[in-house]
């Protein structure tokens, strides 16, 4: 049984998934980054030095708290600026994601419309090769 499962994780096909999760992870927290570190800074700057990380509504009456993580602690709050910031990253992932299909689609039909090159005819067997040899030798004669 531990054969049968080296075999079937050595296999290629689960080796790239593998390393395309690691990368897509690494991915996401590049992007993660982008966005906290550099696009929402910009967009609470435009609207008069917001930081939408702390955006909450608080639901219940003991929240007294202006920062979310300490909301947090004293009852449920809606933090939906929290939420905007973690829609922006999907957005950006799934445009990535899209334009990566996208390039690859084309790059499949470029092959698929590029004319193949003509085949060489396979060689003749070695009989036929043999009597033409005869056939050339007897019209010499």
């Amino acid at each position: 049984m531990l054969k049968e499962f080296k075999e079937f994780a050595m296999k290629g096909n689960v080796v790239d998934l593998a390393i395309g999760v690691i990368i897509g992870a690494a991915f996401g927290k590049i992007v993660e980054s982008l966005v906290n570190d550099i696009i929402m800074p910009v967009i609470g700057r435009i609207f008069g030095n917001v930081d939408f990380s702390n955006f909450f509504l608080p639901l219940s009456a003991a929240v007294k708290s202006p920062a979310l993580a300490d909301a947090r602690k004293e009852g449920a709050v809606l933090a939906w600026g929290n939420f905007v910031t973690v829609s922006v990253n999907f957005l950006i992932i799934a445009f990535v994601l899209f334009l990566i299909v996208k390039a690859m689609n084309t790059m499949k039909r470029k092959e698929a419309a590029a004319p193949a090159a003509p085949a060489e005819p396979p060689a003749p067997p070695r009989s036929e090769v043999l009597l033409e040899q005869i056939r050339d030798l007897l019209a010499k004669k």
